[in-house]
C-alpha cells in the first residue's frame, strides 16, 4: 500500500476514562507517554493514541496516513479543496506530522519519518 494508515488517535477531555474504556473493551495494552497522552497497541495493525483535549476543544477521532513528502502532500491537499489545520511539526523519533481538514471538514493526519 502506497500510503497506509500508520497511527490513529481518540481524544477527549478525560484521557483516563478513554484509556480504560478501550483497554477494557478490546483488551488493548497501553503505555503512558505523559499526563495528556497514552499509546495503545491493539496487537494487530497500527497502534494508536489516547489524548486529553485542551479546554474548549471537542472530542475527535482521526487517522494518520504515512507520506514520503509532507510539504508535497499538503500542497496536494490544498489543490483538492482541503485545508491545513495544524502545520507541520516535529515529534519524537525523527517524525513530522500535520493535520488537515478534507472538503467535508473531517480531520486527517499526515505522518512522515523523512525529517532532515
Amino acid at each position: 500500500m502506497a500510503h497506509p494508515v500508520v497511527h490513529w488517535e481518540v481524544a477527549g477531555p478525560d484521557r483516563e476514562v478513554l484509556r480504560n474504556f478501550y483497554e477494557d473493551l478490546f483488551g488493548w495494552k497501553s503505555e503512558t507517554v505523559d499526563e495528556n497522552y497514552a499509546l495503545l497497541q491493539p496487537g494487530e495493525g497500527p497502534g494508536g493514541g489516547i489524548m486529553r483535549t485542551r479546554p474548549g476543544m471537542p472530542p475527535y477521532v482521526t487517522v494518520y496516513v504515512r507520506v514520503e513528502d509532507l510539504e508535497r502532500a499538503l500542497k496536494r491537499v490544498r489543490e483538492l479543496g482541503g485545508e491545513l489545520r495544524v502545520p507541520p511539526a516535529k515529534i519524537g523519533n525523527g517524525m513530522e506530522f500535520a493535520l488537515f481538514a478534507d472538503p467535508s471538514g473531517n480531520m486527517v493526519g499526515l505522518l512522515t519519518t523523512a525529517v532532515t
